[in-house]
């Protein structure tokens, strides 16, 4: 439960169109929820402005969807990562509502729809192809927070005259995010144009020697670009979030 919804609720008891006895059981499951699988973390939203999200991986589809009661009782809006296929068709039987992005593996499911927090856009940039996956999940994970978002694929520096031929988007954004693998470099070149925020994800795209992306986060880390932060290997999520908190009014 977010804060718009507990001025909702008390503006209701205030009215009279509800009583305060609904009220105080509606607020029961404040501020977490023992379900034996899972200590649900109701007070969330309250706190910092977004429900508790789901790590889809190693989880039960019978764990996820006891999770997934609890928290739609409480009207929260729903995001699962790292959600395969199919743990998601299973989900889906139960909540044909529900929406699954395929190459990003996130799942999300809102009783309504998301207010618009940001006061810019998020740019979401991969170096290559194979870095979409990761970029995905942090476009979807932006999108959900309520920012808007714009999308820039397969501009790595093997080729950076196509980067050079997007200035528009990138010196428009508030917030950029930048997904690559490999060498792990072009964070550090769109750092070196823009003058915002940028956040680097490593992911774990490469050959041998890029040991799953650790080259990649050794090497942002160690940008000479100023403004460039880094979150782990291959979170995407990390990074939507991230920004989503930056790109705030």
């Amino acid at each position: 439960m977010d804060q718009e919804r507990i001025k909702e609720l008390l503006s209701k008891v205030k009215s009279g169109d509800l009583s305060v006895e609904e009220a105080v059981g509606r607020l029961r499951a404040l501020p977490f929820e023992d379900i034996d699988v899972a200590c649900i973390d109701h007070h969330r939203g309250l706190r910092k402005g977004a429900s508790e999200v789901i790590f889809g991986e190693g989880k039960e589809v019978e764990d996820i969807l006891a999770i997934m009661g609890s928290m739609i009782a409480q009207e929260e809006a729903i995001l699962i990562t790292r959600l395969s296929p199919e743990k998601a068709e299973r989900i889906r039987e139960k909540y044909p509502e529900a929406k699954y992005y395929t190459r990003s593996r996130v799942l999300t499911l809102s009783p309504r729809p998301s207010e618009t927090r940001g006061r810019g856009t998020i740019l979401v940039i991969s170096a290559g192809t194979s870095d979409i996956p990761v970029a995905e999940e942090a476009a979807v994970t932006a999108r959900f927070l309520g920012n808007q978002v714009d999308t820039l694929y397969d501009v790595g520096i093997s080729g950076l005259h196509r980067l050079l031929g997007y200035k528009e988007k990138l010196f428009g954004a508030s917030v950029i995010i930048v997904a690559a693998g490999m060498e792990g470099a072009l964070p550090s070149v769109v750092g070196g144009l823009v003058d915002k925020p940028v956040i680097a994800v490593p992911t774990s795209i490469g050959y041998g020697a890029s040991f799953q992306g650790i080259a990649a986060l050794l090497g942002m880390l160690n940008s000479c670009a100023s403004g460039v932060t880094v979150v782990n290997i291959d979170n995407g999520f990390g990074a939507g979030y991230a920004a989503s908190l930056m790109n705030r009014k």
